[in-house]
C-alpha cells in the first residue's frame, strides 16, 4: 500500500511543464516532495537546477564499496492537463489509479523511488543512484545535465513499457525549410513568385521519402525511420504573392541513422525542386536532434534485468526518451517500466499491479548488479 499512496500523493502535485504550457506549475514542488522523501530514507539527497526555476533530484542509497553502480532514472514533469477533469485528484478504481501523470510517467518514478530507499536497508557494495529529472516532456535539461554530471556502471529507465524489456528506440531531427518568393499585388503574376506554391516540390520530395523509408526497414525492433510535413506558414495577405513560405518538418532515425544523412536527404529533396523548376530557391536547416537509443542484449545490465523480470518481452518503442542521452554519455541503459494508458491524452492511469510488480524487479536488479 505504500507505494500506491506514494503514486497518489506524486499525482495529486502539479508538474505540468511550462515550457509546454505557458504557467504551468513547473516541477519546483514534486522535487522538494520527492527529496524530502527520499531524504526520510536514508538516502544521501542532492537537489539542484540544471536550468533556472528547473530542478532535479539526485538522490543515492549508498555502497559499502566495491560494488557496480546502477542509476535509476524518472522524469517529473508532465504535459498540460486540456480536456481532463480534476487531473490533480487521484482516482482508484478497478486496479488501476487515475490521473495526470499517472502513466507517464510517475508510476515509474514512485517505483525507482520504493526500489532505492530498498536497497539502502539492503546492505549492497555499489551505490544505487536515483535520478528524478526536469523537462523531459520538451528540451530534456534534467537528463542532458546528469548525463554530463554523473558516472554509473548501468541505468535503467522507468517509462512505461508494460513490464517489457525495451533496447531500443527511435531519435528525432526537426528540420526547418524556407522556399522564397517574390512579393507583387495578386494582379500581377508577370512581378510575383509563389513562395508557397514553390513548396509543393518540397512536400512533395519529403511524401516520398517517406515511402521509400518504411518500404526498406533496417532495423529488428524498430522497423524504419520516417519523415513527415509539421507545420508550414507564410505569405503576407490575402490579395500578394508570398515573398516566402516555412515548413517545419520532423524525421524520425533509427540507429546507424545520422544527422549528417538526414540534412543531405533534405538537400536532395531541395535540388531536385530547383532542378525541375529554376525559380525555385530554399534553403535548409537542423532546429534540434536527438539521438536514437540501442543497447545490446548481451549487455550485462540486461542480462541481470531479463534474469529479475522473468525473461520478458523484448521490444522497440518508436518514441524518444531520456534514455538516448544516458546511452550516449557511455552508460549502458535499459527502458522498463510500468504500464497503463493515456500518456498525453485526456484519460491517464497506471497499472498498480504492475506498479508494484516493477519496483520488485528493480530491487532485484540492484540486488544482484550491486551487490
Amino acid at each position: 500500500m505504500e507505494l500506491v499512496e506514494l503514486l497518489g500523493e506524486l499525482v495529486a502535485i502539479d508538474s505540468v511543464n511550462p515550457d509546454l504550457v505557458p504557467g504551468g506549475a513547473g516541477e519546483t514542488e514534486l522535487a522538494a516532495y520527492v527529496a524530502r522523501w527520499c531524504d526520510r530514507a536514508g538516502l544521501a539527497v542532492e537537489l539542484y537546477e540544471p536550468a533556472p526555476g528547473r530542478p532535479n533530484v539526485i538522490a543515492v542509497a549508498r555502497g559499502l564499496g566495491g560494488g557496480r553502480s546502477l542509476l535509476l532514472n524518472a522524469h517529473l514533469d508532465t504535459v498540460g492537463v486540456a480536456g481532463m477533469v480534476r487531473p490533480h485528484e487521484p482516482r482508484i478504481e478497478g486496479g488501476r489509479l487515475y490521473g495526470r501523470g499517472a502513466y507517464d510517467m510517475k508510476a515509474g518514478l514512485a517505483a525507482i523511488m520504493v526500489a532505492a530507499a530498498d536497497s539502502a536497508r539492503a546492505g549492497l557494495r555499489g551505490d544505487v543512484i536515483l535520478t528524478a529529472v526536469a523537462d523531459e516532456e520538451f528540451r530534456s535539461v534534467g537528463t542532458e545535465s546528469i548525463a554530463g554530471r554523473l558516472r554509473a556502471d548501468a541505468a535503467i529507465v522507468a517509462e512505461p513499457t508494460e513490464l517489457r524489456l525495451c533496447l531500443a528506440h527511435k531519435g528525432f531531427v526537426a528540420l526547418e525549410v524556407e522556399s522564397l518568393g517574390r512579393a507583387a499585388h495578386g494582379s500581377r503574376p508577370d512581378l510575383g513568385v509563389d513562395a508557397i506554391a514553390k513548396m509543393g516540390g518540397v512536400l512533395v520530395g519529403l511524401q516520398e521519402l517517406d515511402r521509400r523509408l518504411r518500404a526498406g526497414p533496417t532495423h529488428a525492433l524498430l522497423g524504419s525511420g520516417s519523415v513527415h510535413a509539421s507545420l508550414i506558414e507564410g505569405g503576407q495577405e490575402f490579395s500578394s504573392y508570398p515573398e516566402r513560405c516555412s515548413l517545419a518538418a520532423e524525421r524520425r532515425t533509427v540507429p546507424g541513422e545520422t544527422d549528417a544523412q538526414v540534412l543531405a536527404e533534405l538537400q536532395a529533396i531541395l535540388d531536385e525542386a530547383a532542378t525541375a523548376d529554376p525559380q525555385f530557391l530554399g534553403a535548409a536547416r537542423i532546429v534540434f536532434s536527438r539521438p536514437p537509443l540501442e543497447v545490446s542484449g548481451e549487455e550485462p545490465i540486461v542480462r541481470v534485468l531479463r534474469r529479475a523480470a522473468g525473461e520478458p518481452e523484448v521490444i522497440g518503442a518508436p518514441y524518444w526518451t531520456d534514455a538516448a542521452l544516458l546511452g550516449a554519455a557511455g552508460i549502458p541503459t535499459a527502458i522498463y517500466g510500468p504500464g497503463g494508458e493515456g500518456a498525453h491524452a485526456a484519460v491517464e492511469w497506471a497499472d498498480l499491479d504492475q506498479l508494484e510488480g516493477c519496483a520488485r524487479v528493480l530491487l532485484a536488479t540492484a540486488t544482484e548488479w550491486c551487490a
